[in-house]
């Protein structure tokens, strides 16, 4: 039996995220709706599937797909939608965090601050960010002389499982533990409520990796993020 978080999309997406679908998903293939984020899936490789999973990438462009490595659903793609390019992810798990951080004044963002969030996340590309990304959250951040500077937040939300996400910092502004500091607080809010925390990271980026480790996860599966052609 598969784990979970091996189709974190299609089972986030059909359970605790259906709220953000758009209304032309169904049982057979969703997509989060374009102003939330990228994500699309398929319930299997059946062909009524892969069809459906052709329309709403047609209908609803610069989708992306992210399942296991290797695993058969990794190689259904939707019919007449040109692949733009295949990266490896690796996803990371935690159930406790390591000892250790800084206290840090930081703040809940509000719908008052979602342009300073897409300026901060165009600019540091953590991974994709929409107009409405955050309302997957909540995010919080850390201003100075009322910048944002940092920020993370939640994205996917699988039984049992919520994903650390959006976490950046301005280039200006680095080397200050900020990272680390938003990344315990969320992740440590999301293990008090009794789910685990996971992430994905750029396979071959060591430092990145290397980061999370230090705050206390570990590779639990290899994935390929598939961008679809716009």
């Amino acid at each position: 039996m598969s784990h979970p978080l091996d189709r974190a999309v299609w089972n986030a997406l059909t359970t605790r995220l259906s709220p953000f679908t758009t209304p032309d998903s169904d049982t057979l293939a969703v997509r989060i709706a374009p102003e939330v984020g990228v994500f699309l899936a398929a319930a299997d490789g059946s062909p009524a599937s892969v069809a459906r999973l052709g329309a709403l990438a047609r209908c609803h462009p610069g989708a992306g797909l992210v399942e296991a490595e290797g695993s058969p659903m990794a190689a259904v793609l939707p019919e007449a939608v040109p692949v733009a390019r295949r990266i490896a992810l690796v996803q990371m798990m935690a159930t406790t965090l390591t000892p250790g951080g800084r206290d840090l004044p930081f703040e809940t963002l509000t719908e008052a601050d979602a342009p300073a969030m897409l300026a901060l996340a165009t600019l540091t590309k953590p991974g994709p960010f929409r107009s409405k990304t955050r309302n997957l959250g909540p995010f919080i951040g850390v201003k100075r002389d009322g910048e944002l500077i940092a920020m993370a937040g939640r994205r996917l939300r699988v039984d049992g499982f919520t994903e650390l996400s959006g976490v950046c910092t301005h280039p200006d502004h680095r080397g200050q533990g900020l990272a680390a500091a938003l990344s315990r607080a969320v992740a440590g809010e999301i293990l008090a409520t009794g789910d685990s925390v996971f992430l994905h990271a750029f396979d071959g980026h060591d430092a990145t990796i290397a980061f999370y480790r230090s705050l206390g996860f570990e590779i639990r599966a290899r994935m390929t993020y598939t961008v679809l052609a716009d």
